[in-house]
């Protein structure tokens, strides 16, 4: 039975998941606010073991330079950049997010987690190469996109990315971009890094291996959460003024169990994935660059196939994928029935609804979930046509739930991205969906503080904190060019990544080649 103590101290802020959304979180609001109180509960015995880990998370800094599924095509055949600006500044906010940590020491350097990796588009054929060079010469309009190298040249591709034209048929168009102050992020590093220093600050708590129950809110406004040790099997109530639910795939259920009316609705479509992981250190060491290419039809965003460097644990590794599949469960470690058991009256009707409107998508999960190794490395050869199948094993990836949505016509609504479910008073919020979350968490928490604290965040103390944090805030990159430069320069001095390579990408002088 659990117990409640109403004598004990009310915790201000409870952070539901350890994952990097609640490390965001806590880091900004007890920057904000020093005397605040905050408990984190984390199912897992580690912090950032689900979508955050760096096996389980695509591990781009999502930017835009290279995912072509940010710039989908109009009606009227132009490119529609705007997500793909959206996404590159929010990218910036988070970089400027780290930049200030690492210099007031809160951050160990940054080459724990951050390291610069060319972000490379590639195609072949004809009917590829033009859309291409469309989508280059539209971003350039854009002071966050100068820098980008266009080429169709075999000779200098082969000099950027050796395995990619190594064995490929040279009668056959090929074409690239390439945008050398890209990165790779090791989300699960990072997060860590920030929950550890979070925890040495006076009024944080992290516990590990605590499943959230359910929740009720009484008359005094307070949330009373049921939390579960799963170790010694001890219930309890822990009581807060502010919920934040950041446990990725497991957002949904407990969002559900809240009781607020926001959450009437909403459902998730879980998608789960695989990598072919090299195990061949000298082909590893060929290469280094992200290279992203033309996702399949009616795949879903996190599907979008490429050849990735990555440094995790120390490594260099090399990866290829994510091939998506089907699965019921809501996370990595979670279980089979998540996804009946979060069927309600409220959303039944938009996720049969968004079901028959997607069966393409649901064809196409299980056929990916269906492949053979050797099915895989066929896929992997348009990449790397010298691929061997000995060189490679397959890699389980993480759990994503993309959300459901009512559409309020009497049907629903397959959403990508992430959205934010905040209760009407702010004291409760949830974040749902998926890619490309971890690399703009910095953006989504300073959207959730503004929607759940909002006279506080409009206050010339917090404004005054955030700046500090964010000298970019409240500011568009994309419309000041002087301002995108010294903004791109600050951060990568600060930390790190002040390689030749990378400025001399930061005024505006753009090769491209054909």
């Amino acid at each position: 039975m659990a117990t409640d103590e109403p004598n004990k101290p009310i915790t201000d802020v409870v952070l539901i998941g350890a994952g990097v959304m609640s490390a965001t979180l806590g880091t900004i609001l007890k920057t904000l606010d020093p005397a605040l109180s905050i408990a984190i509960f984390e199912r897992l015995d580690q912090a950032a073991a689900e979508s955050s880990d760096a096996w389980n998370n695509a591990g781009t800094g999502h930017s835009a330079f290279c995912e072509l599924n940010y710039t989908p095509a109009s009606p009227d055949g132009s490119l529609d950049v705007s997500k793909a600006i959206r996404i590159c500044e929010q990218f910036e906010i988070s970089k400027q997010f780290w930049a200030a940590l690492v210099e007031d020491g809160d951050l160990p350097p940054a080459s724990s987690f951050i390291r610069n990796i060319p972000h490379m588009s590639f195609v072949w054929g004809e009917t590829n190469v033009e859309p291409l060079r469309t989508r280059y010469e539209a971003l350039q309009k854009s002071p966050l996109f100068h820098g980008m190298d266009y080429t169709e040249d075999p000779l200098l591709i082969a000099k950027w990315i050796p395995l990619v034209m190594t064995g490929r048929d040279p009668s056959v168009a090929v074409a690239a971009t390439r945008m050398a102050i890209g990165n790779d992020v090791n989300f699960g590093t990072l997060t860590r890094t920030l929950i550890q220093q979070l925890t040495t600050k006076a009024g944080v708590t992290l516990h590990l291996g605590h499943e959230v129950r359910d929740f009720q809110r009484k008359d005094d406004g307070i949330w009373r959460i049921k939390i579960h040790d799963l170790q010694t099997g001890e219930v309890r109530i822990v009581r807060s003024r502010f919920v934040f639910i950041g446990a990725g795939g497991g957002s949904l259920p407990l969002l559900e169990r809240t009781g607020i009316p926001e959450a009437a609705g909403y459902g998730g479509f879980p998608v789960s994935g695989q990598w072919l992981r090299c195990t061949n250190r000298e082909i590893i060491e060929q290469h280094e660059a992200k290279v992203y290419g033309k996702a399949a039809v009616g795949a879903p965003p996190m599907s979008v196939p490429h050849l990735d460097t990555r440094h995790i644990a120390g490594r260099k590794e090399l990866l290829f994928g994510p091939y998506a599949g089907f699965s019921t469960k809501f996370l990595k470690q979670g279980s089979s029935m998540d996804l009946f058991r979060s069927l309600s009256f409220d959303n039944i009707v938009p996720m049969l609804s968004a079901g028959a409107d997607n069966l393409d998508l649901t064809r196409y999960l299980i056929g990916q979930a269906m492949l053979s190794t050797e099915q895989r490395i066929e896929m992997l050869r348009h990449y790397f046509p010298a691929a061997e199948s000995r060189d490679w094993d397959v890699q389980l990836a993480g759990q994503r739930v993309q959300i459901i949505k009512d559409d309020g016509a009497g049907g629903g609504v397959l959403k990508f991205g992430t959205e934010i479910v905040t209760s009407d008073d702010g004291s409760m919020a949830a974040l749902l969906g998926a890619s490309p979350g971890a690399s703009t968490a910095t953006s989504i928490m300073l959207a959730l503080l503004e929607r759940c604290f909002p006279e506080s965040f409009r206050s010339g103390r917090w404004q005054a904190t955030l700046r500090a944090l964010i000298p970019s805030l409240g500011r568009r990159l994309h419309e000041d060019p002087a301002l995108c430069a010294s903004i791109r320069t600050r951060s990568l001095e600060r930390l790190g990544l002040t390689e030749k390579q990378s400025l001399n990408h930061l005024g505006g002088t753009t090769t491209t080649t054909t």
